[in-house]
């Protein structure tokens, strides 16, 4: 607790992993955003168009793959990557469990542009058996989609010979975390499993004692996949959540909550999965800091929020739990309230919180 800070621009806390601060106490997501307004984005356009002029097969169907969900930021990159860099992309998209019904308006939408799109179900029951071991061990549960969808997306790219993978932005760099890729603008199938899929993919694949043809999806090539690369296109040009949210709405039909999301103040992000709700609400649990303070951080670093303004939305937003969608994880999770509760309390952080009327409150003041 004597440790814990925020950084002086926006509202990023001490305690999200890997992130670091200078002597003025400014976050590295806050000093990047400051970098960016004189970055050189033509640097590592020219080293992305040299990879394409030598590998990029033109006599194939695709020339690369962007994984969407028909939100905001998939369906922004699939725009850019087809229009900017004038690629002919194939949209793959990994369905979830507990799918948001805004969610599924917005791939259908995607779909009925024109966009070419490969879904994906995994086998449900193993999704929904790695989702619950996501949740019950680490805290994560969505983690059996989020090892799908990164590879059952390789497995797409090797079973349709493309050899290059456009992910959204590098939430590390932009968010605050590692900066060990700010120098290469491609990455590593063993970078996903550090940092991505957080150091735990072998031990909850091994935890689910899947058989080999419903873990085929989640799991990534047998064969050297070396020649597949993957990259973020964050590292083309400004990422910026909004514009991409106003070029998606404008091109894809994307559309927006009636309310505000739950523990935030922002209604056009993450509305893929009811699933995410209660993994922002596990996050505030063991970190001290939810969805409100990720979207203020990010208002307050493009300028459209003050840092006051972004305190008092955290106060009020941040530490929503969420009563209403509780039956809806049990029944999913196949578990009783208690069986849930309690791993709710496992993953508390009991530095930062005390337990009153059954809800875990916050004995730290956002400053």
């Amino acid at each position: 607790m004597k440790n814990l800070k925020w950084c002086s621009n926006c509202v990023a806390m001490s305690t999200r992993p890997r992130i670091t601060f200078d002597e003025n106490n400014l976050c590295n997501a806050c000093s990047w955003s400051k970098q960016k307004k004189n970055y050189n984005w033509n640097s590592n356009l020219i080293k992305l168009k040299s990879f394409i002029k030598k590998n990029i097969k033109k006599n194939s169907q695709f020339d690369c793959i962007v994984p969407v969900s028909g939100g905001k930021d998939g369906s922004f990159v699939f725009d850019r990557v087809k229009n900017k860099l004038k690629l002919n992309p194939l949209a793959v998209t990994v369905n979830p469990h507990l799918p948001h019904k805004l969610g599924k308006i917005n791939l259908e939408n995607f779909i009925n542009s024109g966009a070419p799109v490969i879904e994906i179900n995994p086998a449900y029951e193993a999704m929904r058996k790695l989702n619950y071991l996501g949740f019950e061990h680490i805290g994560f549960p969505y983690y059996g989609w989020l090892i799908a969808i990164h590879t059952a997306v390789l497995r797409i790219a090797d079973n349709f010979g493309i050899n290059l993978i456009f992910y959204g932005e590098d939430g590390e760099v932009e968010y605050g975390g590692t900066n060990e890729t700010r120098k290469n603008i491609f990455y590593t199938e063993e970078y996903q499993k550090k940092i991505y899929l957080e150091k735990n993919y072998n031990f909850i694949i091994k935890k689910s004692k899947l058989k080999d043809s419903d873990r085929y999806f989640f799991s990534y090539p047998q064969k050297k996949i070396s020649n597949i690369m993957l990259t973020h296109y964050s590292y083309y040009e400004n990422w910026d959540p909004y514009k991409n949210y106003l070029i998606a709405k404008k091109n894809y039909g994307l559309q927006e909550g009636e309310a505000n999301n739950l523990g935030t103040f922002t209604n056009f992000a993450q509305n893929d999965q009811l699933l995410y709700i209660l993994h922002a609400y596990l996050m505030y649990l063991k970190f001290g800091f939810g969805r409100a303070t990720q979207d203020a951080s990010i208002e307050v670093r493009r300028g459209s929020m003050d840092r006051n303004q972004a305190i008092n939305l955290v106060n009020l937003y941040d530490n929503q739990y969420p009563k209403e969608l509780i039956p809806e994880y049990l029944d999913y999770y196949r578990i009783n309230r208690k069986k849930f509760d309690g791993i709710l309390d496992k993953f508390a952080n009991k530095k930062l919180f005390i337990k009153k009327k059954s809800i875990w409150t916050p004995n730290f003041i956002v400053k």
